[in-house]
């Protein structure tokens, strides 16, 4: 009998909800603030507010918090890309919310839903590639410290200069915080100073640095290979590597071990097992049906 997918991702001590806040829309604007495909188990989420260099305005977190979510569950997918056009990726929040004027409550919703994204991309039981081009500062670095993997041009730079307009990019921290060493993060925290595609291949925050003219050619080569595995198996590795992260080793250990059970009782899990042996290519069930007893 097949598992849910939110159950099987609960067996790893890793938090899934199903239960997300409604959406606030934007009844100002019919902007479409992000634009998404589903072709071949690849979803592309592209940000597109260029004029507001793809700010992450409360439209815009919105947007993408509905494309994220909208086939999620659909067996089809398998990898998210997450990318933008012009010289700048991502440049955080949209300061013009952000004065008195809009007030205390409607600041605690921007924040509120940009945290919700930013861990939705973390939960959501397939892998997130930023495909980053240009500027990313702020929300929009925490963008793509969140992501599972970031491929970025050579002519990328990242930053957290928040603390310079006087708003310190505390929110932004958690996420580049538990992607790159301690002190550079308090470094870019504290000065505001960007860093190169290099310098933050160097520490964690990009997993591959390429020149502009392949960027969408080598994030295009991750997701296909992405997408040759089983979509279960996946789902099941994300969601233990990410909550083993928060574990002592011990504790870690012990849920990676469970997880390896699990992952051994699936249809998928003997499957791969039997197409090694045999040497031949495995046919993926993509679900969470557990293999039939010997």
């Amino acid at each position: 009998m097949a598992l849910s997918m939110l159950k099987v991702l609960n067996l790893t001590g890793f938090r899934v909800s199903n239960k997300f806040p409604r959406l606030y829309s934007n009844t100002s604007s019919n902007h479409q603030y992000t634009i998404s495909s589903l072709e071949n188990g690849i979803k592309k989420i592209f940000l597109n507010d260029l004029k507001k260099r793809n700010a992450l305005s409360l439209s815009m977190l919105n947007s993408l918090k509905s494309d994220l979510l909208k086939d999620a569950e659909n067996e089809e997918l398998r990898v998210i890309i997450l990318s933008s056009a012009g010289p700048v990726f991502c440049s955080g929040h949209d300061l013009k919310e952000l004065t008195s004027k809009e007030g205390r409550d409607y600041h605690t919703q921007v924040f509120d839903r940009c945290s919700e994204v930013m861990m939705l991309v973390q939960d959501i039981p397939v892998p997130v590639i930023a495909q980053v081009q240009g500027l990313a500062t702020a929300a929009g670095c925490q963008l793509v410290a969140s992501c599972d993997i970031a491929v970025a041009t050579d002519n990328s730079k990242f930053a957290t200069p928040g603390v310079n307009v006087g708003l310190f990019c505390s929110t932004p921290g958690v996420a580049l915080g538990r992607a790159v060493p301690r002190k550079v993060a308090m470094e870019m925290l504290f000065t505001g100073e960007p860093i190169t595609a290099e310098v933050a291949l160097r520490n964690g925050l990009v997993s591959r640095v390429v020149p502009e003219a392949e960027l969408e050619e080598q994030t295009m080569k991750i997701a296909h290979k992405i997408c040759e595995a089983s979509r279960s198996v996946t789902a099941l590795g994300k969601a233990c590597f990410n909550g083993q992260m928060t574990k002592d080793r011990n504790s870690a250990y012990r849920q990676a071990s469970q997880v390896m059970v699990e992952n051994l009782g699936l249809r998928d899990g003997q499957e791969g097992i039997d197409a090694f042996i045999k040497k031949r290519k495995p046919e993926w069930q993509h679900g969470f049906d557990k293999a039939p007893e010997q």
